[in-house]
């Protein structure tokens, strides 16, 4: 969903009807996975900055369109779903980008989450408010 929304610009509304018009789920899994597509469509300009802070060289948009959303989904997850272990999240984000990514997503992937992780644990990394990121 984040792929089509990245690609097309389409609403979240838009997404949700196209996809799940292809997919049954339980009610629990699409709840779930329109609060994670949600949420990262809201945040996108602070979780950019947040990714670009850990992603040394690389500008967001010349990253990989499945790169960037697996960075934004598994950040979004580190930052406002406290219920999910940021390991947990990191695992799950390197599983993703490894099957849908290119040979080298995972290891891309591990590295800039594991730092965003321990900037967050830290306390040392400060998420932009909206206004400081260009938010919608």
């Amino acid at each position: 969903m984040l792929f089509q929304a990245d690609l097309t610009g389409s609403s979240p509304e838009e997404v949700f009807r196209e996809f799940w018009s292809g997919h049954e789920v339980d009610d629990d899994v699409r709840a779930f996975a329109e609060r994670l597509v949600s949420g990262v469509l809201e945040h996108r300009a602070a979780l950019d900055a947040v990714v670009s802070e850990s992603a040394e060289n690389w500008r967001i948009e010349r990253m990989a369109v499945v790169d960037r959303n697996v960075l934004r989904m598994g950040v979004y997850e580190i930052l406002h779903l406290p219920e999910t272990p940021p390991v947990v999240v990191i695992d799950e984000a390197i599983e993703i980008a490894k099957r849908f990514g290119s040979l080298e997503s995972g290891a891309f992937i591990n590295g800039i989450l594991d730092d965003v992780r321990a900037r967050h644990e830290s306390g040392r990394l400060r998420v932009p408010r909206r206004s400081e990121s260009g938010g919608r």
